[in-house]
């Protein structure tokens, strides 16, 4: 099967249905993760853990989303802020 991204034609291709419905086939988590994974809002980084999201925005982290004015978020419990 053929990956929907990087075009590799891999025999142990896997394919991904997300939850609106589309199917991608894979060679990689790598190229999975390229294709599905949100960006960060701020630095455009691809968000691979749960992150932040504040309404219709996700950011990798607290510091991201501070930076685009969202507050009381916090990597880290003991630096929280209110």
């Amino acid at each position: 099967m053929q990956c929907t991204v990087c075009g590799n034609d891999y025999e142990a291709a896997f394919t991904l249905r997300t939850a609106d419905g589309q199917e991608f086939v894979f060679d990689s988590f790598e190229c999975a993760i390229h294709q599905c994974a949100p960006q960060c809002a701020h630095c455009g980084c691809r968000v691979i853990g749960h992150g932040i999201q504040a309404g219709a925005q996700v950011y990798c982290c607290a510091h991201c989303a501070q930076e685009e004015g969202v507050g009381s978020v916090s990597d880290n419990a003991a630096h929280a802020t209110a």
